[in-house]
């Protein structure tokens, strides 16, 4: 493997920065799929991941507003609620939540002072040095099962399913949002081959929820329930939902499943919000008719309207009108190129864009085209950031059959002086959007809502 980073940093770690700049230094370790590493730390520490009730969480899109509505509703119905997502928006503390609040710095260092000598002994082994993610992943399974001690933990896939670090764990119920293409350098190049990793979270006899749609995709849900013994309840068979619309900066669904129907209203915005809170709701029906959960009807709509994601179709400034949106694969465009019409009345739309080299940009950038008036092209600070005139060569490959006839098209690499073009084009009548990386959304956040302790990443 190299040199072995964790070695240059003096141990014990004596500040929380220290111990953030440890597990970032592990980064180009990589994504290094596989539970080894992990299973190992945790036999370690005598498995205290089995003292834990999990909700487990894949999918391409939706994870993240999936897990805040998750852990909104059982917050509010009186639940301890830990949470673990990835990646995080404003602090390395996000990561890792209990009640809706980040970790402290000081059980974060402490933790991580305990985990270091585990990962440097692992890293003089055969397996390797354990990676950031999979570090993460055991600090927050300590911090669950030994320090906060939440009823339930709503548990994020980082990558993919089936071997995906966060897979060590076996939940109470699994939660597949959907399938699309994203990180195919990883989990292989077709729909099914996506979908076979995903469905690697469902276990033995534990039920599984997905608003999967495309009939592959559901084919091979069904095929691993089925071989598991897993009850698998479908968007669209065994639940549905009617879109109530919008109303003022809410909207609402009419959600039935087989045990009850209920009308639900959420502050999220969006048609693809309206789907990943039907299927959150089975979840918790999952939850109520069948392991005894005590979720009353008034605080769990309550729990619905008051979930919040940042980063997801997020107004973060009046004038000029800004919203940030996070989508950055094919999937996440479309719901944003339905949504924005939706959600926002405008006279023009001016559209900020920073993509990963990673990701499928052509199919991204036909579902945004259509409805953009200016897009200006920039560049995530980040490591692997797409080149922004890589991306205008795309655009240019295609706006003759995608895009506006007028389209103007604005190539700018420093995000901040894109940012400052986006905010003096965008006139009163208008809608500035910045979308693409989170990495970047990140930033933007963090600058146009002035917060000085940003510490964006993975």
């Amino acid at each position: 493997m190299g040199v072995n980073l964790s070695e240059e940093i003096q141990l014990p770690l004596a500040s929380y920065t220290d111990a953030v700049e440890w597990i970032n230094s592990l980064i180009p370790f990589g994504i290094r799929p596989g539970l080894e590493r992990i299973q190992r730390m945790m036999e370690h520490f005598g498995n205290p991941q089995r003292r834990l009730k999990f909700i487990h969480v894949a999918g391409t899109n939706g994870k993240g507003s999936s897990c805040a509505f998750l852990s909104s509703t059982l917050k509010e119905c009186g639940y301890d609620v830990g949470m673990f997502t990835s990646p995080y928006i404003t602090k390395f503390t996000n990561r890792f939540q209990f009640n809706g609040e980040d970790i402290p710095e000081e059980t974060l260092l402490s933790l991580a002072n305990r985990i270091a000598p585990v990962v440097k002994e692992i890293a003089a082994s055969e397996l390797g040095s354990p990676t950031m993610f999979e570090v993460s992943t055991a600090l927050a399974i300590l911090y669950f099962a030994e320090v906060c001690y939440p009823d339930v933990v709503v548990w994020e896939t980082g990558l993919g399913g089936r071997m995906d670090v966060t897979n060590l764990v076996t939940p109470i119920v699994s939660l597949i949002t959907n399938v699309g293409m994203d990180h195919t350098d990883i989990l292989g190049d077709s729909l099914e081959e996506i979908a076979r990793e995903k469905a690697g979270i469902i276990k033995p006899g534990v039920p599984v929820i997905s608003c999967a749609s495309q009939p592959s995709v559901i084919a091979i849900l069904r095929e691993t329930a089925k071989a598991k013994g897993a009850t698998l309840y479908l968007l669209g068979e065994q639940f549905h939902y009617d879109g109530g619309g919008l109303s003022g900066r809410t909207q609402s669904i009419h959600f039935k499943g087989p045990f009850r129907s209920m009308d639900i209203e959420l502050s999220m915005l969006g048609g693809h919000q309206c789907t990943n809170a039907a299927g959150v709701m089975m979840v918790l029906e999952v939850l109520r008719q069948y392991m005894a959960f005590v979720l009353e009807d008034e605080l769990l709509l309550s729990g619905f309207k008051n979930a919040f994601w940042a980063g997801r179709l997020e107004q973060v400034s009046d004038q000029p009108r800004i919203v940030l949106d996070g989508a950055h694969n094919p999937e996440g465009a479309e719901a944003l190129a339905r949504s924005l019409p939706e959600a926002f009345s405008y006279r023009k739309l001016n559209l900020m864009m920073g993509m990963l080299a990673n990701k499928h940009h052509r199919e991204y950038l036909e579902h945004i085209l259509p409805i953009v008036d200016t897009l200006i092209l920039t560049e995530p600070d980040f490591r692997k950031k797409m080149d922004a005139d890589s991306l205008y060569q795309l655009v240019e490959q295609i706006r003759k059959d995608m895009a506006k006839a007028d389209l103007e098209v604005i190539v700018e690499r420093d995000w901040k002086r894109a940012l400052a073009l986006l905010q003096s084009r965008t006139e009163r009548e208008d809608l500035g959007v910045v979308t693409g990386t989170l990495y970047m959304i990140s930033d933007v956040r963090a600058t146009l809502l002035h917060q000085t302790d940003s510490e964006k990443g993975w």
